[in-house]
């Protein structure tokens, strides 16, 4: 197997990693928020911070490094449009999940806490859940439009 093919099969792999741990987590701390249960809530939150430190943090950095490389082994510009408009969306996403991510540790504190206690959830965890969805949608958006552009490399502006 050549290198490109390598790089090639790690920007996948790491792309899964990076969307699907993403929204793996999304959708438990989305339902777990909803249950009620400051218990399961603790739970979620926590394992929500561990996943996003060992699988979509090094898939993020991953993603630009294996990206770059394979656009250069290609020959493709980085203004090629659906590489650029790829690029931008990638720091959209990013430019929402920084702010994600410090949420996400409040969070699973404030929950870990309100369990011990055996008490509420403080008001903040409210707020907090709802910038954590809030900024959750543009991000899963952004990632889903990336995987588009990069399987059907569409013209855009009038140029491929």
């Amino acid at each position: 197997m050549n290198t490109y093919l390598v790089l090639k099969w790690v920007h996948i792999l790491s792309s899964v990693l990076l969307v699907g741990t993403g929204f793996g987590s999304a959708f438990y701390l989305f339902f777990a928020n909803r249950s009620g249960s400051v218990a399961a809530q603790a739970v979620v939150a926590r394992l929500v911070v561990r996943a996003d430190t060992w699988f979509t943090t090094p898939a993020a950095i991953v993603q630009p490094i294996t990206g770059m490389a394979l656009a250069g082994m290609a020959g493709w510009p980085l203004s090629t449009p659906w590489l650029a408009a790829s690029i931008g969306l990638y720091v959209l996403a990013g430019l929402c999940w920084l702010p994600v991510l410090w949420l996400q540790w409040r969070m699973a504190a404030m929950a870990t806490d309100a369990a011990a206690r055996g008490g509420k959830l403080p008001a903040d965890y409210a707020r907090f859940a709802r910038w954590w969805e809030g900024l959750g949608y543009p991000a899963f958006i952004a990632m889903l439009a990336i995987y588009y552009l990069m399987v059907a490399k569409p013209a855009l502006w009038g140029w491929a």
